[in-house]
C-alpha cells in the first residue's frame, strides 16, 4: 500500500450524491468513501431517481459494450441526460464511468453517451513487455490546467489504475489532466457539471479522498 500526497481536510459535507448501479465490483467501496466525506448516498438502478438527482457518481469496472447496451435497455441513457445535460447536475464518471461519456467505445464497437468528444481505444504500448496491458498500479498526473477537482492535490500524488482502454481525441480545453504510461493519455476530462477520471479515487487513499471532497463541494 503505497501512501499518497494530498489530505481529506475539512469538515463533512453533507450534501446528496446518486450512485449509479451498473453491477460493478467497486460500487461498495465509492459508496462507503463518499459517507466517509459526510455525502448521503442513494445507490440506484432506477431512472426515476437518476432523472431527479441533484449530483451524479457513474463508477464502472467492466466492458463499454455491455454497460451501454444496460443503459440504453433500462432507460438510465436517457435519465442520465436528463439529469447531467438537461439540468447540468455535477456528474462525475469514475474509470468505464468516465469512458461512457465518450462517442464511442472500441470495446464492443459501441457508440457513447457522446456528451464530451472523443472516443475509447485499447493501449498500444511502443514496448509492450515494458508496458504491461491492462495498466494496473500507481501513476502520477500531468495537470494541463486548472480544475476544481484538483484543487489541493499535490503535483507528487498517485493514483490507483485499472484499464485496458483510454480515452483519445479529447478536445484540449476539456482535459484537466494527463498521465504517462508509454504515451500519454487524458487521465481527468471537465467540462464544466461533467467530469471524468480513468482512475479509482475510491483506491486511492487520501488523494482520491479529496478529488471525491473536490467533487461534493462543487
Amino acid at each position: 500500500m503505497r501512501p499518497q500526497a494530498g489530505a481529506e481536510g475539512g469538515k463533512p459535507l453533507v450534501v446528496g450524491v446518486t450512485l449509479l448501479d451498473l453491477g460493478s465490483g467497486n460500487l461498495h467501496t465509492v459508496r462507503r468513501k463518499l459517507e466517509r466525506l459526510g455525502a448521503r448516498v442513494v445507490v440506484t438502478t432506477e431512472p426515476e431517481a437518476v432523472a431527479r438527482a441533484d449530483r451524479l457518481v457513474i463508477p464502472g469496472v467492466g466492458h463499454f459494450g455491455a454497460a451501454m447496451a444496460r443503459l440504453r435497455s433500462t432507460g438510465l441513457a436517457e435519465a442520465l441526460g436528463q439529469a447531467a445535460v438537461g439540468r447540468g447536475v455535477p456528474t462525475l464518471g469514475l474509470c468505464l464511468g468516465m469512458q461512457i461519456l465518450a462517442e464511442h467505445g472500441e470495446e464492443g464497437d459501441t457508440p457513447g453517451l457522446g456528451w464530451l468528444r472523443g472516443r475509447v481505444v485499447r493501449f498500444r504500448p511502443p514496448d509492450p513487455l515494458r508496458y504491461k496491458v491492462p495498466h494496473m498500479g500507481w501513476n502520477r498526473l500531468a495537470a494541463r490546467g486548472s480544475s476544481p477537482l484538483l484543487e489541493g492535490i499535490s503535483p507528487e500524488a498517485e493514483f490507483y489504475f485499472a484499464h485496458s482502454y483510454h480515452w483519445e481525441g479529447a478536445d484540449p480545453a476539456e482535459v484537466a489532466a494527463e498521465t504517462e504510461y508509454g504515451y500519454r493519455f487524458p487521465s481527468v476530462i471537465c467540462r464544466n457539471n461533467l467530469m471524468g477520471v480513468q482512475f479509482h479515487p475510491e483506491r486511492s487513499h487520501e488523494a482520491g479522498l479529496r478529488l471525491l471532497r473536490n467533487f461534493l463541494a462543487l
